[in-house]
């Protein structure tokens, strides 16, 4: 009898491999630069007739075409391989994303803001989890929520999900809410400012510190005044220069959390958990504070990061699941909203407070 001749394993080449990648990424790429399209036709729009439409992000647009595409047609299997790649293109956003943030621009603002800062961060990320545990939202949801309301929005919230492994639908949701409320605070915050009568610096701070994207925000300001704007952009850049901290924490948090009894090495099993992509971010960040690249770089970097989320939120609308959504109801949008009208009401209090009484905004 002849012995059985095995044929040896052939490891697929990684020519083809990539290719088979290629289909998926054209097709993030396709659906991601559709929501760049279509949040710059909006803003065309808002600005040729003279109308302040609420600056909906990119990021959101493209979540919502690939909600369309994985919820109706559904994606088919050769798109599949590709469009896994999301996380890879997450990470590298994140990463190339430090170089926005510069930790110098913190010791712009003065003794008093960054208290207000070190203020709003203590009480967004203390009341934004109480909030989700009194709605009984996943642990997870109510970590992005925190984070986002505290530091920038989007941005944060992006970059809290990879570290802390959160589901796409999580995610989703945490964007959101987050959103809708910097769409509101567009139409409420200037209105707000002049009823109070409330200086540019006193506004300008008020926006930055309460408004979670930087590019609302900046806007709220400008709709206020020009000398406003340039306050908020400066209280927003220093809760944004907290984000590689703040995510670190929560990184660290839940790889600890996520330990089982009988691991020994806590060290080493930190380490296996530990988001490594996160040192990354803090990397650039600092590199880019010491001045290690030039303009003309850091907009080419940011450029890239723009771009890399691009094909992550495209990805993440892709993998969503609307009956999963639903199953959250409205509470994410509730704690959403209480907790932002909470942090809204007490930064202005303290500012409106050091303004007419102090004297120091």
């Amino acid at each position: 009898m002849s012995p059985a001749i095995v044929a040896p394993r052939v490891s697929r080449p990684a020519v083809p491999r990539l290719l088979g990648l290629l289909p998926g990424i054209a097709l993030l790429a396709l659906l991601g630069v559709l929501g760049k399209l279509t949040e710059q036709s909006i803003a065309r729009y808002g600005k040729a007739h003279h109308l302040a439409l609420p600056n909906i992000e990119y990021v959101l647009w493209a979540i919502v075409f690939g909600l369309i595409v994985s919820n109706t047609i559904g994606i088919p299997a050769v798109f599949r391989a590709g469009v896994a790649t999301y996380e890879f293109w997450l990470k590298t956003g994140i990463v190339l994303l430090g170089v926005r943030f510069l930790l110098g621009d913190v010791l712009k603002l003065g003794g008093v803001s960054l208290a207000f800062v070190a203020v709003e961060l203590a009480l967004s990320i203390a009341l934004m989890t109480a909030l989700g545990r009194w709605l009984r939202l996943s642990p997870k949801l109510t970590s992005l929520l925190a984070v986002g309301s505290s530091i920038c929005g989007v941005s944060a919230i992006i970059a809290a999900k990879g570290a802390i492994e959160a589901d796409d639908e999580e995610a989703s949701y945490a964007i959101a809410a987050i959103l809708a409320m910097g769409a509101l605070s567009l139409f409420a915050f200037p209105a707000i400012g002049h009823a109070l009568g409330l200086s540019d610096h006193a506004f300008g701070l008020w926006a930055g510190l309460a408004v979670d994207n930087t590019a609302e925000a900046t806007a709220a300001g400008a709709l206020y005044s020009d000398a406003a704007a340039k306050f908020a952009v400066l209280a927003k850049t220093a809760r944004n220069a907290t984000i590689g901290f703040v995510v670190l924490g929560y990184a660290i948090h839940w790889a600890r959390k996520s330990h089982r009894q009988g691991v020994e090495n806590k060290a080493a099993f930190l380490w296996q958990k530990f988001p490594k992509f996160v040192l990354g971010f803090l990397l650039i960040s600092l590199l880019a504070t010491a001045g290690a690249f030039t303009k003309p770089q850091i907009a080419d970097l940011a450029n890239l990061s723009r771009w890399a989320f691009l094909l992550t939120f495209a990805g993440v609308g892709l993998q969503t699941n609307i009956r999963e959504l639903r199953k959250q109801g409205l509470r994410p949008l509730a704690a959403g909203a209480i907790g932002e009208f909470a942090i809204a009401g007490v930064t202005l209090a303290l500012i409106f407070a050091a303004s007419r009484w102090l004297g120091t905004v």
